[in-house]
């Protein structure tokens, strides 16, 4: 039975661009979920839009000497355009700068105020005379309190981390005028979190489904007891508070920047010509309402924003709020301050999404923090997209454009292998299908790309070069089973690599009315004699230069921001010379990895399973902490075959991998193309 799925993706700020960080922690997420949902058939609308109040968009404007408004049109189009490049499938992509969310969000402020929600009292806060405002947070620097950094902000000292308080700063100052400024007394309106903690602790405790760092974050929360949330301030950039009296007044940002996803829904619903259609994702119980954010805006969707939709009474409140945890970069922390990041807009000038897509789905911060490094980017798109998935799609297209002149051979007498493969799709489609619903998009792109796999293995297996002049009936049956399996894989990878996707169906001649749904897919989706047209290469190798261009670019940017010079790699000391005779002792060959797994007991440690072309045997490898075993399967590697075999662990190693120790990338492979057993010399 379809289902009616509301889904937003936190709002980012329109004060700069877009980095790999909010992509692999909404943004990405949230498309991949709503892609796999439109396949399942259910009814979608994916929400989401520029947030465009709040100190950082008038701190921004201060530095430049222009407005706000021109500093949120400004990044507003810049990001709006990134995330089409990119492809995420927003149904409607608002502002919180409209007229539209002005009144929604004065509308909501109002209805909340006339029910009592809301207590107003008065409090002390600092005021710059000579600029004449008080001061936000932001708008505060001094010495920090904690580590004696003198350039700390009034919400957080950026060297040693510490939240603060601008009342917590020593010697504050404005950022205004520089003066130091005074206490003076300010009304506002606050919503009494601790009303709701009952209501909030039965309905928090219910979600069982919920990610264990989510529902971590809000207990601590919870447990540590809620106090009352300020809803106003005094700024002059913001929705104003609709009350009198309240001059010079706005709503606080984190109030009126959900209400965004009510007011993008109005503005869709008017642009589709059903002005009351947004009700039906709001307002009705049937719809699942999910959050995709950062982990840095948990409190706001899991605590905040469910007493606004509820104390409102009109509203649905969220099923699920799958926060992701943060993505570093090289090692490091991401920082915009530091010029350390990855722009989204600067990435797609140089590559293809699809790659970038598959890159970070593979590795998505779901529960922990994850690494982006431009090395594994590169690997995975060789190994995983090139190596696997293109070069399977490359073969049986070819084999069928060449022997069964480019239509779909019959399946005739087909053998066990024949048939469980085909059974492996609809297998892999299940799998699939149960890691989207519970928001495991890594599981998802592993089950997805191992039926790639799978597929590249049959094939080798079945030998269509050697059956095609020996058993015509079998190299059909390779072929016919390997076009059913690319069919499949055209729509179960659509979540993740919809450009490719795209460019499968076409080839495969696929038809069909509208969306091709995943339960539509079936081992006979491609017809006997159907027509295959042949394609070229589906993704390109990135060659290392490539790289290497991404690498220097990053350390000059952050170099500039530090104003120093990139640093020179060291190298470690050659070791002494040897003889050419030693180097002819050593017996290199190409193998392919075929399994991998932990040895229990040791963190350092991995069995691995090898294929050498003319046998098959395990290494232990100390790697474990540089790699996960489902990560490295498939990889063409360079091994020392002679060394004596020895016991580690229990585990009879056979031989040696080499690996390379980069100066700034750490541990990687010595690749090769050449085919398992091939000698190197």
């Amino acid at each position: 039975m379809s289902k009616r799925v509301l889904v937003t993706a936190a709002l980012p700020y329109a004060n700069g661009p877009l980095h790999l960080g909010h992509i692999a922690g909404a943004y990405l997420p949230s498309d991949l979920y709503c892609r796999y949902k439109r396949l399942a058939g259910d009814e979608v609308l994916f929400i989401c839009g520029s947030d465009e109040h709040g100190v950082p968009i008038t701190i921004a404007a201060d530095k430049e000497g222009v407005s706000p408004q021109e500093i949120v049109d400004r990044y507003h189009g810049i990001n709006k355009k990134a995330f089409e490049d990119f492809g995420i499938s927003f149904d409607y992509y608002g502002r919180t700068s409209s007229a539209t969310h002005r009144e929604i969000s004065q509308k909501f402020f109002r209805t909340l105020h006339e029910k009592g929600v809301f207590i107003k009292k008065t409090e002390q806060q600092y005021y710059d005379v000579k600029a004449g405002m008080f001061l936000a947070d932001r708008y505060m620097k001094g010495t920090c309190p904690k580590c004696g950094y003198e350039e700390a902000y009034g919400d957080q000292c950026e060297k040693c981390g510490t939240a603060l308080s601008p009342t917590e700063l020593i010697n504050p100052k404005s950022m205004l005028s520089g003066e130091q400024p005074e206490m003076r007394e300010t009304e506002h309106w606050y919503i009494p979190l601790g009303n709701y903690e009952n209501w909030l602790k039965e309905w928090i405790g219910s979600k069982t489904d919920w990610k264990p760092n989510v529902l971590g974050q809000c207990n601590s929360w919870l447990d540590a007891g809620l106090g009352d949330r300020a809803v106003t301030r005094d700024l002059k950039w913001g929705v104003p508070v609709p009350l009198e009296g309240a001059e010079g007044k706005v709503l606080y940002v984190w109030f009126d920047a959900p209400i965004g996803y009510i007011s993008a829904s109005v503005e869709w619903a008017a642009q589709i010509g059903d002005p009351e259609g947004w009700k039906l994702f709001w307002q009705d119980d049937e719809t699942e309402l999910v959050h995709f954010i950062g982990k840095d805006n948990i409190v706001f969707h899991c605590i905040i924003f469910p007493v606004m939709l509820k104390t409102h009474g009109k509203y649905v409140v969220p099923k699920n709020v799958p926060a992701n945890e943060y993505l570093n970069l090289e090692g490091g922390k991401l920082s915009t301050s530091r010029g350390w990041a990855v722009w989204l807009h600067e990435y797609l000038e140089a590559f293809e999404p699809d790659l970038l897509r598959y890159a970070l789905a593979a590795t998505m911060p779901e529960t922990k923090d994850a690494d982006f490094q431009w090395k594994d980017f590169q690997n995975r798109v060789n190994n995983d997209l090139a190596d696997v998935f293109g070069n399977f799609v490359f073969r049986t297209f070819s084999f069928i454009g060449r022997f069964f002149d480019g239509k779909m051979p019959p399946l005739l007498n087909p053998s066990e292998q024949d048939l469980a493969m085909l059974e492996e799709i609809k297998q892999s489609g299940a799998r699939i299908a149960k890691a989207y619903e519970s928001f495991k998009f890594k599981e998802a792109a592993l089950h997805t790309i191992n039926l790639a796999r799978a597929g590249n293995k049959y094939f080798t297996e079945t030998e269509p070069w050697h059956t095609r002049k020996s058993n015509i009936e079998a190299c059909g049956n390779t072929l016919h089973v390997s076009a059913q399996i690319v069919a499949a894989l055209s729509v179960y990878f659509e979540p993740i690599l919809p450009a490719a996707c795209k460019k499968l169906k076409s080839a495969l001649n696929i038809t069909f009315n509208g969306m091709l749904l995943w339960e539509e897919v079936k081992p006979d989706m491609i017809s006997v004699g159907q027509e295959i047209t042949p394609m070229e290469i589906l993704f390109k190798k990135i060659e290392d230069d490539a790289i290497q261009s991404q690498v220097a670019l990053l350390e000059a940017k952050a170099a500039a921001k530090a104003g120093t010079t990139v640093k020179e790699v060291s190298y470690e000391t050659e070791k002494k010379g040897i003889a050419f005779g030693d180097f002819e002792k050593l017996d290199l060959r190409a193998a392919e990895i075929l399994a991998a797994e932990k040895v229990p007991k040791s963190k350092k440690l991995l069995k691995i399973k090898i294929n050498l072309g003319y046998e098959q045997r395990t290494i232990v490898s100390g790697i474990a902490e540089y790699f996960q075993p489902e990560d490295i399967i498939g990889k063409r590697v360079a091994v020392v075959a002679n060394l004596i075999p020895r016991k580690i662990m229990g585990i009879e190693s056979k031989g040696m991998i080499l690996m390379a120790h980069d100066a700034t990338d750490g541990l990687r492979f010595v690749e090769t193309k050449a085919g398992p057993g091939s000698c190197i010399n």
